[in-house]
């Protein structure tokens, strides 16, 4: 239950003054919706204002704040031309302050003739005048500070506005208990924590009182996975020990990489203990880690129990049941699909076998963890795209075993470093850095999109020699409607071109129709997919030898890198085109550079870190993903290592939560909402 003393942040952001129904829209836009979200809504940047009693044509440039007294309004002879109200500071120099928007009448109201008003805005030379385009209006000099904090805003809401909102926020924000190790605090000269609050909104560039703030919610991030590993350390699982029998009879047409080999033994290692293991497998696209998850379950087969392989699509959990089949048949095994679409006596049958015992391996959607759905013995849970899944999800099916069973989570998206350690701190990380021999790299090309019809005719003669290729059309706006009409016009133009060998996916379709769209494709009835990014994690078609990426500038590499991985799945070379538009920034254009110099994930991901920020990695944030707020990519690198230790001191020297600092830490868990995740994140 939260700490009394956190009420007042945790109040309504309407209990906060000036806070009505017109401002709460876009303080929602802005996810702002009690006091502590305004608090840990921190500035991006600064205006420095310099306060001047005479203009000075050496100040053009600069954002000043001065005394003028306004002379004269002209208005445009134009409807849509700007007013001009001229203005003169005490010593009569002149200045034109600059409205633009048509109607001059509310300009004569705000700056009367005669009356003096306080000004603030950037001085700027027009021709061989000064002028100041929208200034700012104060009633006196101290209205404006001399740094002001800049916000990320909506429509609606103006940075001073919550500025001042932060301001009562940060006065209502209580003093509260030091959880920082106290040696670490004075090394590092950090503030107290209301102090570091107050700091940072008054001035953004104060990088101790950000860093503070910033290793705080690093820390309650990782006590709580400490918590949540210590926790699971404790519970008894069961030991799977495997005796070969089944892997020995396994005919693979190649050897495991030493990658896959390592794992597989730390695998083996980890389901041999009491403990249930919890470990995520980061494989970037055919590294192989459906045969390590296929390894795993062979092991808990063996010792006399049940595997499950959960997978976020029902196609994607088809997949899964086709390549272990094929993987391994010829085993005295039964291994059996079961998703929404299994009805009546078909899915009946499926259900008695499955409590009997008499299936050994099921693959399925979140269907495998209905309460009809009941196990003889699950030992072992396999997640596929782990973070597709909530939390609570993962839990029910932990809860199928008659002890907590093994937790194996994999992901094809590669994580950089330093966030595995901020999402997944709890688990055991094992990383598949190796391609399988005779995997080739994928060429990429950048292509401008001038060369649009040139791209088209090579999709033609790609078709025509048997091929397949996705068209990934751009999220043009923040919206899906934008995407969904980029992709449905693409899709157009194409088959004027080639007729019904075009099919088109997009996030709006129900998902029995965006499946059905999807096995055409993969049975070879279509020649191109047209889709928007809802194929980043989906079906493998090995004769789509062809990726064409539209305004691959707009995407993230991590995505640009994951759209690409839909391709190179046989044997032959495969290709990816990026079309890109005319006018690149350096960070696009570093981007493709990238994507066009290696096929490399985990380098990719790390880079992709750098240029945009943790929040946008994983693209658009899913039920699973930890959000943070007070933590920068810049700093997170340097804090995270610090807080681990930090939180095992305390756990293991300090004498935990019960402990004076202890009691510290539990308000921090709940002051950053960690504190759901000591029940829940022990699912994995």
């Amino acid at each position: 239950m939260r700490p009394d003393i956190l009420n007042p942040l945790f109040a309504e952001v309407t209990s906060l003054k000036g806070v009505g129904p017109g401002l709460a829209k876009p303080l929602e836009r802005l996810r702002i919706a009690r006091v502590v979200d305004v608090a840990f809504h921190l500035p991006t940047g600064h205006i420095d204002r310099f306060p001047r009693d005479e203009l000075m044509m050496s100040d053009a440039g600069r954002v000043i704040a001065i005394a003028l007294t306004v002379k004269e309004h002209r208005a445009s002879s134009s409807p849509r031309g700007p007013t001009r109200v001229r203005a003169e500071d005490a010593a009569g120099n002149s200045v034109a302050l600059v409205y633009f928007g048509g109607n001059s009448g509310w300009v004569k109201k705000l700056l009367p003739i005669g009356e003096t008003k306080v000004v603030s805005g950037r001085l700027d030379l027009y021709g061989q005048d000064l002028q100041i385009v929208h200034p700012d209006l104060g009633d006196s000099a101290e209205g404006f500070r001399e740094r002001e904090a800049i916000y990320p805003l909506s429509e609606g809401i103006t940075s001073r506005r919550l500025g001042a909102l932060a301001a009562q926020a940060v006065e209502r924000s209580p003093e509260l208990p030091e959880w920082i190790e106290s040696g670490l605090k004075a090394q590092r000269g950090w503030p107290d924590w209301k102090d570091a609050l107050a700091r940072i909104h008054a001035d953004p560039a104060d990088a101790k009182a950000r860093e503070r703030l910033g290793y705080d919610e690093v820390f309650a991030n990782q006590l709580a996975m400490t918590l949540v590993r210590a926790d699971t350390r404790k519970r008894r699982g069961r030991a799977l020990n495997g005796d070969g029998r089944l892997r020995d009879m396994l005919k693979l047409p190649y050897t495991l990489t030493g990658a896959q080999s390592r794992t597989v033994r730390e695998i083996e290692g980890d389901l041999a203990q009491d403990a249930p293991m919890l470990r995520l497998l980061q494989g970037d696209v055919g590294a192989g880690k459906t045969l390590v998850a296929a390894m795993a379950m062979l092991i808990a087969v063996e010792a006399g129990a049940q595997a499950a392989m959960l997978a976020p699509t029902e196609i994607l959990a088809r997949q899964h049941y086709e390549t272990l089949r094929k993987t391994l048949a010829g085993l005295p095994l039964e291994i059996a699909v079961l998703t929404g679409r299994d009805k009546g006596k078909a899915r009946e049958a499926t259900l008695m076998a499955l409590a009997a015992g008499e299936i050994d391996i099921l693959v399925g959607t979140h269907a495998i963890f209905q309460e009809t759905v009941t196990y003889r013995d699950l030992a072992l849970v396999v997640v596929d795209e782990q973070h597709r899944f909530g939390v609570a999800q993962r839990m029910m099916l932990s809860a199928k075993g008659k002890a907590p069973p093994h937790l194996l989570a994999m992901t094809a998206t590669p994580i950089p470093r330093t966030l595995t350690l901020a999402n997944y701190g709890e688990m055991d990380v094992s990383r598949l850095d190796e391609m399988p021999p005779g995997r080739q790299p994928i060429e990429t090309r950048v292509v401008s999109e001038d060369r649009l019809d040139e791209v088209v005719n090579a999709l033609g003669r790609h078709l025509s020699d048997g091929g397949q290729a996705y068209w990934v059309c751009p999220l043009v706006e923040e919206s899906e409607k934008s995407d969904l009409a980029a992709a449905e016009m693409r899709a157009e133009t194409l088959r004027a071109r080639f007729g019904e060998r075009v099919g088109l996916v997009h996030g709006k379709m129900k998902p029995a129709e965006k499946d059905a769209v999807m096995e055409a494709f993969a049975g070879g009835r279509l020649g191109v997919l047209v889709a928007t990014t809802v194929i980043e994690v989906g079906v493998d078609v090995p004769n789509a030898t062809l990726i064409v990426i539209e305004h691959a500038d707009r995407f993230g590499l991590a995505q640009l890198h994951q759209l690409r991985g839909r391709v190179g799945r046989g044997g032959g070379l495969s290709r990816c085109l990026l079309l890109r538009g005319s006018h690149l920034s350096e960070t696009s254009r570093a981007r493709l550079a990238l994507m066009r110099e290696t096929n490399d994930g985990f380098r990719i991901a790390e880079e992709d870190l750098r240029l945009r920020g943790a929040g946008e990695l994983l693209g658009t944030r899913q039920s699973g993903e930890m959000a943070f707020r007070l933590a920068t990519p810049e700093n997170m690198a340097d804090l995270m290592q610090c807080a681990q230790d930090d939180a095992r001191l305390l756990i293991d020297r300090d004498g935990g939560l019960e402990a004076p600092r202890g009691q510290a830490a539990r308000t921090a868990l709940y002051l950053f909402e960690r504190d759901a995740g000591v029940a829940l994140l022990r699912s994995g």
